[in-house]
């Protein structure tokens, strides 16, 4: 199957629902045969996809900067922890490495990601499916500007119909796989 890279937080100090909604996504993706590509760390939500994938059976990528393993926040438990140089290469192999993406709710470094790969989707660098995973309307203030952005010609209606929108994660995963296909 498909090498999916999530993004999404990483804070310790998030309330358990976004933990489980990270948990069942890392599960759901392990269930249809996807491999987790992620940012390599054992917190916050982050640590929670990971679990969530290999405690389905799941297969999972890390991607981390050496920075990172050096506060302790690896995820040891990868099946597989490629460890870059810097935040930048970090998200240029974890691009490279993935066939999709699903952007959970995060703070500032997941949408950063997310922006790299709509970005360079729109240049037409990659064809990779993205979707974002609107789970209990988090992310609708920033879907209301980006369709500002579109209606004062910021941004291009093509560019804007690149990025999937969710409610769910069975939803985002369906969105993936009918792309994947």
């Amino acid at each position: 199957m498909a090498n999916v890279c999530v993004f999404c937080a990483s804070s310790r100090t998030l309330d358990a629902r976004w933990l489980d909604l990270a948990t069942e996504t890392g599960a759901a993706l392990a269930r249809r045969g996807h491999t987790l590509v992620s940012g390599g760390g054992c917190v916050g939500m982050m640590g929670a996809v990971a679990d969530g994938a290999r405690a389905a059976g799941g297969r999972t990528l890390g991607v981390i900067p050496q920075a990172l393993v050096d506060l302790e926040v690896a995820d040891l438990a990868s099946d597989e922890l490629l460890v870059t140089d810097g935040m930048a290469s970090r998200k240029t192999l974890m691009i490279d490495k993935s066939d999709a993406f699903v952007a959970l709710p995060g703070g500032l470094g997941t949408l950063d990601e997310l922006f790299e790969v709509w970005t360079t989707a729109t240049l037409a660098m990659h064809a990779k499916p993205m979707v974002l995973v609107d789970a209990d309307g988090f992310y609708r203030p920033l879907l209301d500007w980006l369709r500002t952005l579109a209606t004062q010609h910021f941004l291009k209606p093509a560019g804007l119909d690149l990025l999937l929108v969710a409610n769910t994660v069975p939803e985002a995963l369906d969105l993936l796989d009918a792309r994947l296909t």
